[in-house]
């Protein structure tokens, strides 16, 4: 079995957050495209968007018109998060939209005893949905902050995948997460763990990115992903029509990126379940 091979949909979906407390990382740009590419390679895929801004949405062709039911509701508890489902022109790959309401979510949830494990609820239960039955894989797009809404991307995730810029300062702040994810793992979700680091914004003419690319994978080593995203205009462009970069340029050299770091998620996943 190669590591293109779809993993089996007899399992629970594998659920991975997207979270850096940084913005402008490429945490969404990640989003969309890693899920594309894992559609695109057979795997059954769900993003759930909980940034307020809704970008992942919106690159993902969703208009902020059409979105009836968010993420929003999923969190306060009014709709189950299969009814907020919407497809996408990627076949294999729907999402779970964001609204601006998700900005006062904090402020709705936060008396609540099962405050922190809202999301893992409602993940649990979509398990009972038959849409939902074959999924392999749930992004969570986090917002750029380590709020109660990352913590409960964290309480329902299996592991965090931390895009990184290669950019100054790629490591400030990184420290901060790594400590999040220990409270997270100690507390709320034993099971939680650092997928991967990968590596975004890479400019092979800059001799900035290419020390930052040789100081982080000193710091963290294997937990780095050898796939680096370049910077690349094409997969810049691609939001603005609605569109991920795979759909809109697939041979850029963004697009290929992303392919090949679906396959390394997924000899990843396949190493993890092995061990």
């Amino acid at each position: 079995m190669n590591a293109l091979t779809p993993i089996s949909s007899s399992r629970r979906p594998r659920v991975l957050a997207l979270a850096n407390q940084k913005g402008g990382v490429g945490k969404t740009t990640t989003a969309i495209n890693l899920g594309t590419a894992l559609a695109a390679i057979g795997e059954k895929v769900l993003i759930i968007d909980l940034d307020p801004q809704g970008n992942a949405s919106t690159g993902l062709g969703v208009d902020r018109k059409s979105r009836a039911s968010s993420t929003y509701d999923v969190l306060c508890g009014d709709i189950g998060l299969g009814q907020a489902l919407q497809e996408t022109a990627v076949p294999g790959l729907c999402i779970a939209p964001s609204t601006l309401d998700l900005l006062g979510v904090e402020l709705e949830i936060a008396s609540a005893k099962d405050r922190a494990h809202r999301l893992k609820k409602a993940i649990d239960e979509i398990a009972d949905d038959q849409r939902c039955c074959d999924l392999t894989y749930i992004l969570i797009d986090c917002p750029p902050s380590l709020s109660l809404i990352t913590i409960n991307a964290m309480t329902a995730a299996d592991a965090v995948l931390v895009p990184l810029q290669c950019e100054f300062f790629a490591l400030e702040g990184l420290s901060q997460l790594l400590k999040t994810v220990e409270q997270v793992r100690n507390g709320l979700n034993p099971r939680l763990m650092i997928q991967g680091v990968v590596l975004t914004m890479y400019d092979p003419r800059n001799n900035l990115s290419g020390q930052v690319m040789a100081d982080v994978r000193e710091f963290l080593g294997e937990k780095v992903y050898e796939t680096v995203i370049p910077r690349n205009v094409r997969v810049s462009e691609a939001p603005s029509y609605g569109k991920p970069a795979l759909l809109y340029d697939l041979r850029c050299s963004g697009s290929q990126a992303y392919l090949r770091l679906a396959s390394e998620v997924i000899k990843r996943e396949r190493e993890l379940r092995a061990a």
